[in-house]
């Protein structure tokens, strides 16, 4: 009877405490909820209510909680504040605490009911909101890399015959005119647009299974790649301090391989020039049981926690020309021969950490 006399003044003094917006699509239902859980909460202290009517009104609510965009917290508040104010009415009858307890518990189990449901169901329609946008992003993302791959198809195929000829008719100039100036930086040049090219070709899955295994000594690996940096490390005066051992064996395909190693060695050069102290490139290699660790290590700026997160993704890249599908063809590549990749970075040092099975072939 109380809560059948006092239900306006309720209402009135619920709406003037719960929080609000006025863009909320679904603000002229606001009151009609209230009024049903009103009446929930009539029928609970007579015994004549079922928890299914509870889940139905807290679905509805949370969907149009989900529809409004509005923060799911605000709802739980205004639930709360209803609840306050049902029971210090209560308590404001001249009915003894020990025969009012109960019914504030019951009041309570109900309204609890109520938040757990349509948070429940809240939060499990916008999970699956969100997985449907991450899955469209995904997808989006798959057919910008398709569209990727048949570019590089066709990049490789326009670029790759004149290059070598460039190339070709360059060392044949080395042979006949060692003396000629210029002749190591257009070579050097040559080669790094080669890699460039290399790199788009590897987004291309029907290109990147072309090799077979070879058993490759790292050491040897490494001396190639000297030759193709050294023009970069001499000009902006770069210490290299290797540390690979002679005996170092792996299973890889070695173009692959050797194509992950420039990539890492020339981000190292590129970090290294942005700082005037002494410029240190640090190249380890760790044997460890079955696997091979090879460390490329600078003194360089550091690389920030966030751009950590997503340094290895395609088209993600911090460098004002850059491609951002370095890294990402280096993580595809090194992932294929069953390794992995990662990064650290600090104040003293930026590491780049590859993981390889040996897999070494018997010769």
């Amino acid at each position: 009877m109380l809560l059948e006399k006092q239900q306006t003044a309720f209402l009135e003094e619920w709406q003037a405490k719960i929080y609000t917006d006025e863009a909320d699509p679904h603000l002229d239902k606001i009151l009609d909820n209230g009024i049903q859980m009103y009446n929930i909460i009539k029928k609970a202290i007579n015994g004549s209510i079922s928890e299914d009517e509870v889940k139905m009104l807290a679905y509805k609510v949370a969907m149009e909680r989900l529809e409004s965009e509005i923060n799911i917290g605000d709802f739980v508040y205004n639930v709360n504040v209803g609840r306050s104010i049902i029971v210090d009415k209560l308590f404001q009858c001249d009915l003894p605490s020990h025969f009012l307890q109960p019914i504030v518990d019951k009041i309570n189990t109900y309204f609890n009911q109520f938040c757990y449901h349509a948070v429940s169901e809240y939060i499990n329609r916008k999970n699956l909101e969100l997985n449907e946008k991450t899955h469209f992003i995904s997808e989006n993302h798959k057919d910008k890399l398709a569209v990727l791959g048949q570019i590089s198809s066709s990049f490789v195929h326009e670029f790759r015959n004149p290059l070598t000829a460039v190339m070709g008719f360059t060392k044949i100039l080395k042979q006949e005119y060692p003396e000629l100036k210029y002749l190591d930086i257009i070579e050097h040049e040559l080669n790094q647009l080669n890699f460039r090219i290399a790199q788009f070709l590897h987004t291309s899955k029907a290109e990147i299974n072309e090799q077979r295994r070879e058993n490759v000594s790292l050491i040897d690996l490494f001396s190639d790649l000297q030759e193709l940096i050294y023009p970069s490390i001499a000009d902006s005066q770069i210490n290299v301090i290797p540390d690979v051992p002679e005996d170092l064996i792996i299973s890889a395909h070695k173009d692959e391989l050797k194509q992950v190693l420039l990539n890492l060695i020339m981000n190292s050069i590129d970090a290294l020039k942005q700082q005037e102290k002494v410029r240190n490139l640090i190249i380890t290699c760790q044997n460890s049981h079955d696997t091979l660790i090879i460390s490329i290590s600078n003194n360089g700026p550091v690389i920030a926690p966030d751009y950590k997160k997503t340094i290895f993704e395609p088209f993600f890249t911090t460098k004002e020309l850059g491609t951002g599908i370095g890294l990402f063809v280096c993580k595809k590549i090194i992932e294929k021969h069953g390794g992995s990749i990662s990064c650290e970075s600090n104040d003293e040092l930026t590491t780049f950490s590859v993981i390889l099975p040996k897999n070494v072939n018997p010769e």
